[in-house]
Protein backbone atom coordinates (compact mmCIF):
# COMPACT_ATOMS: atom_id res chain seq x y z
CA UNK A 1 0.00 0.00 0.00
CA UNK A 2 1.36 3.34 -1.17
CA UNK A 3 1.40 6.75 1.45
CA UNK A 4 -1.09 8.35 -0.93
CA UNK A 5 -3.45 5.52 -0.21
CA UNK A 6 -6.34 5.38 2.20
CA UNK A 7 -5.46 3.41 5.74
CA UNK A 8 -8.33 0.47 5.88
CA UNK A 9 -10.05 0.63 8.58
CA UNK A 10 -9.52 -2.45 10.17
CA UNK A 11 -5.36 -1.60 9.94
CA UNK A 12 -3.85 -1.26 13.32
CA UNK A 13 -4.75 2.16 15.44
CA UNK A 14 -1.27 2.62 15.56
CA UNK A 15 -0.80 2.24 11.38
CA UNK A 16 -3.95 4.94 11.38
CA UNK A 17 -2.57 7.40 13.82
CA UNK A 18 0.77 7.80 12.42
CA UNK A 19 -0.34 7.93 8.28
CA UNK A 20 -0.48 10.74 6.98
CA UNK A 21 -3.98 12.06 5.53
CA UNK A 22 -4.18 14.32 2.58
CA UNK A 23 -7.12 15.25 1.18
CA UNK A 24 -7.42 14.64 -2.45
CA UNK A 25 -8.50 18.40 -2.69
CA UNK A 26 -5.22 19.34 -1.06
CA UNK A 27 -3.33 17.33 -3.38
CA UNK A 28 -5.21 18.73 -6.16
CA UNK A 29 -4.13 22.43 -5.04
CA UNK A 30 -0.85 21.58 -4.24
CA UNK A 31 -0.11 20.24 -7.62
CA UNK A 32 -1.62 23.01 -9.35
CA UNK A 33 0.40 25.79 -7.71
CA UNK A 34 3.32 23.37 -8.05
CA UNK A 35 2.39 23.06 -12.19
CA UNK A 36 1.80 26.89 -12.29
CA UNK A 37 5.12 27.87 -10.91
CA UNK A 38 7.09 25.33 -12.98
CA UNK A 39 5.32 26.75 -15.99
CA UNK A 40 5.94 30.29 -15.02
CA UNK A 41 9.85 29.32 -14.88
CA UNK A 42 9.76 27.20 -17.77
CA UNK A 43 7.88 30.09 -19.73
CA UNK A 44 10.12 32.81 -18.72
CA UNK A 45 13.22 30.90 -20.25
CA UNK A 46 11.50 29.37 -23.65
CA UNK A 47 9.23 32.09 -25.05
CA UNK A 48 12.22 34.37 -25.21
CA UNK A 49 14.51 31.74 -26.52
CA UNK A 50 11.32 30.59 -29.04
CA UNK A 51 10.68 34.43 -30.09
CA UNK A 52 14.49 35.71 -30.63
CA UNK A 53 15.79 33.55 -33.41
CA UNK A 54 17.70 34.72 -36.26
CA UNK A 55 16.60 34.31 -39.92
CA UNK A 56 13.17 34.22 -38.74
CA UNK A 57 10.53 36.80 -39.13
CA UNK A 58 9.67 38.70 -35.33
CA UNK A 59 6.91 40.21 -35.12
CA UNK A 60 6.72 43.52 -33.19
CA UNK A 61 4.52 41.95 -30.50
CA UNK A 62 6.45 38.94 -29.62
CA UNK A 63 9.68 40.07 -30.09
CA UNK A 64 8.16 43.10 -27.54
CA UNK A 65 6.59 40.03 -25.39
CA UNK A 66 10.28 37.98 -25.54
CA UNK A 67 12.41 41.07 -24.46
CA UNK A 68 9.74 41.96 -21.64
CA UNK A 69 10.29 38.60 -20.28
CA UNK A 70 13.77 38.12 -21.30
CA UNK A 71 14.17 41.71 -18.80
CA UNK A 72 12.84 39.75 -16.29
CA UNK A 73 13.51 36.08 -16.57
CA UNK A 74 16.52 36.11 -14.07
CA UNK A 75 14.65 37.26 -11.32
CA UNK A 76 11.57 35.58 -12.01
CA UNK A 77 12.63 32.18 -12.80
CA UNK A 78 14.75 32.48 -9.66
CA UNK A 79 11.27 32.91 -7.57
CA UNK A 80 9.39 30.64 -9.93
CA UNK A 81 12.27 27.69 -8.84
CA UNK A 82 12.10 28.78 -5.14
CA UNK A 83 8.30 28.65 -5.23
CA UNK A 84 8.11 25.10 -6.80
CA UNK A 85 10.45 23.64 -4.15
CA UNK A 86 7.38 23.79 -1.68
CA UNK A 87 4.75 21.83 -3.32
CA UNK A 88 7.77 19.73 -4.67
CA UNK A 89 8.73 18.58 -1.17
CA UNK A 90 4.93 18.79 0.15
CA UNK A 91 3.95 16.18 -2.58
CA UNK A 92 6.97 14.04 -2.20
CA UNK A 93 5.78 11.74 0.57
CA UNK A 94 2.24 11.44 -0.91
CA UNK A 95 3.11 10.45 -4.25
CA UNK A 96 4.00 7.18 -6.20
CA UNK A 97 7.47 6.52 -7.85
CA UNK A 98 6.37 7.17 -11.41
CA UNK A 99 4.77 10.91 -9.84
CA UNK A 100 8.61 10.76 -8.07
CA UNK A 101 10.17 10.58 -11.18
CA UNK A 102 7.38 13.53 -12.69
CA UNK A 103 8.41 15.94 -10.00
CA UNK A 104 12.21 15.31 -10.70
CA UNK A 105 11.92 16.07 -14.35
CA UNK A 106 9.95 19.11 -14.11
CA UNK A 107 12.47 20.36 -11.36
CA UNK A 108 15.45 19.51 -13.76
CA UNK A 109 13.71 21.41 -16.46
CA UNK A 110 12.70 24.69 -14.17
CA UNK A 111 16.26 24.29 -12.44
CA UNK A 112 17.72 24.57 -16.32
CA UNK A 113 15.15 27.36 -16.87
CA UNK A 114 16.72 29.46 -14.17
CA UNK A 115 20.44 29.01 -15.04
CA UNK A 116 19.73 29.33 -18.84
CA UNK A 117 17.73 32.59 -17.96
CA UNK A 118 20.98 34.25 -16.38
CA UNK A 119 23.36 33.35 -19.29
CA UNK A 120 23.26 34.86 -22.49
CA UNK A 121 22.81 32.68 -24.66
CA UNK A 122 22.24 34.57 -28.15
CA UNK A 123 25.86 35.35 -27.88
CA UNK A 124 26.69 31.56 -28.67
CA UNK A 125 24.97 32.16 -31.93
CA UNK A 126 27.09 35.23 -32.84
CA UNK A 127 30.82 34.68 -32.09
CA UNK A 128 33.43 36.42 -34.08
CA UNK A 129 35.51 35.20 -36.27
CA UNK A 130 39.73 35.55 -35.11
CA UNK A 131 41.44 33.83 -37.86
CA UNK A 132 39.17 34.01 -41.41
CA UNK A 133 40.04 31.90 -44.42
CA UNK A 134 40.15 33.58 -47.60
CA UNK A 135 39.95 32.37 -50.88
CA UNK A 136 41.34 34.11 -54.29
CA UNK A 137 38.47 35.30 -56.90
CA UNK A 138 39.18 32.75 -59.33
CA UNK A 139 38.83 30.15 -56.59
CA UNK A 140 35.67 31.32 -54.84
CA UNK A 141 32.48 29.36 -54.88
CA UNK A 142 30.23 32.29 -53.98
CA UNK A 143 26.85 32.57 -56.42
CA UNK A 144 27.41 35.73 -58.63
CA UNK A 145 24.44 37.30 -57.06
CA UNK A 146 25.73 37.05 -53.43
CA UNK A 147 26.10 39.96 -50.95
CA UNK A 148 28.90 41.20 -49.80
CA UNK A 149 30.98 43.80 -47.76
CA UNK A 150 34.04 44.89 -49.33
CA UNK A 151 36.94 46.53 -47.96
CA UNK A 152 40.13 48.29 -49.29
CA UNK A 153 43.27 49.53 -47.35
CA UNK A 154 45.79 50.90 -50.10
CA UNK A 155 46.41 47.83 -52.30
CA UNK A 156 45.04 45.31 -50.56
CA UNK A 157 41.25 44.21 -50.63
CA UNK A 158 39.07 41.81 -48.99
CA UNK A 159 35.49 40.98 -49.64
CA UNK A 160 33.12 39.17 -46.73
CA UNK A 161 29.80 37.33 -47.94
CA UNK A 162 26.47 38.60 -45.92
CA UNK A 163 25.33 35.48 -45.74
CA UNK A 164 28.51 33.93 -43.30
CA UNK A 165 28.44 37.77 -41.68
CA UNK A 166 24.89 37.83 -40.62
CA UNK A 167 25.28 34.70 -38.72
CA UNK A 168 29.24 35.67 -36.98
CA UNK A 169 28.50 39.91 -37.02
CA UNK A 170 31.87 40.38 -36.37
CA UNK A 171 35.30 39.34 -38.34
CA UNK A 172 38.53 40.30 -37.02
CA UNK A 173 41.07 41.05 -39.88
CA UNK A 174 44.10 42.70 -40.97
CA UNK A 175 43.49 44.72 -44.63
CA UNK A 176 46.63 47.04 -45.87
CA UNK A 177 48.13 46.22 -42.57
CA UNK A 178 45.69 47.61 -40.39
CA UNK A 179 43.81 46.05 -38.29
CA UNK A 180 39.89 46.08 -38.61
CA UNK A 181 37.06 44.87 -37.26
CA UNK A 182 34.05 44.10 -39.95
CA UNK A 183 30.33 43.62 -38.64
CA UNK A 184 26.88 43.39 -40.36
Amino acid sequence: MNASSPVPPSAPPLERAYRPQTSRQARRSIWTVFCVCASAAIALFFIPAFVIRPFRYQGPRALWLAMALRQRAPLGTLIAALACLVPAFALWRTVGLWRKGLLVLTLLAVTFSAVMARLNYFEWMFHPVDSPRFDAEAQSKLDPKEMILAVRLGSDARAYPISQMAYHHVLNDVVGGVPVAVTY
